[in-house]
């Protein structure tokens, strides 16, 4: 298998990654029930644009291609906030915001190799935690971490309920 490396993320893939992610975290959160589709696309915009609002220069914010180095070409793209400034979480954590492996190159590994040069950043910039969301209804993604050793520190559950049958007050 082909060792992957981090290589800076040129404009035009940051634009491509920027829009196809905004979308992609919009419908997300309407599969999971916490946005409706109406209002999905302006909030997740919103959301990109309060975290990254100086692009790939935005402090304490790590944007990566990741690429075969055999093949010279992107597989996918990590979006990482490691930093110890006065918004940092603490205690301080790097936090994973997104890893993508795109679709055409998924099933050969690279997430997890992906993964594990996330885990030697985090190494080289000192930090010995590493945190990040999934939603729950993405089990290919639950999978991975689980296999790589992350474990849950937090859960939360919905249940949609039936409004229709619904008792009369």
């Amino acid at each position: 298998m082909t060792t992957l490396r981090f290589v800076p993320l040129a404009q035009p893939e940051y634009d491509r990654w920027w829009a196809s992610s905004i979308r992609e975290y919009a419908e997300e959160h309407v599969k999971s029930g916490n946005w409706t589709a109406e209002e999905a696309a302006a909030k997740s915009e919103g959301e990109f644009r309060k975290l990254l609002p100086q692009g790939t220069a935005t402090p304490g914010h790590y944007l990566f291609g990741v690429e075969d180095p055999a093949e010279h070409n992107l597989v996918g793209v990590v979006w990482f906030r490691a930093d110890r400034g006065p918004e940092a979480p603490l205690p301080p954590v790097l936090f994973i915001y997104d890893l993508i492996v795109f679709e055409a190159h998924r099933g050969k590994g690279y997430g997890t190799q992906a993964m594990g040069l996330i885990e030697d950043q985090a190494r080289l910039l000192g930090f010995d935690t590493i945190s990040l969301h999934v939603f729950g209804h993405n089990t290919v993604a639950l999978s991975l971490y689980r296999k790589l050793g992350y474990a849950a520190t937090n859960l939360l559950m919905s249940k949609k309920l039936d409004t229709k049958s619904a008792p009369n007050p």
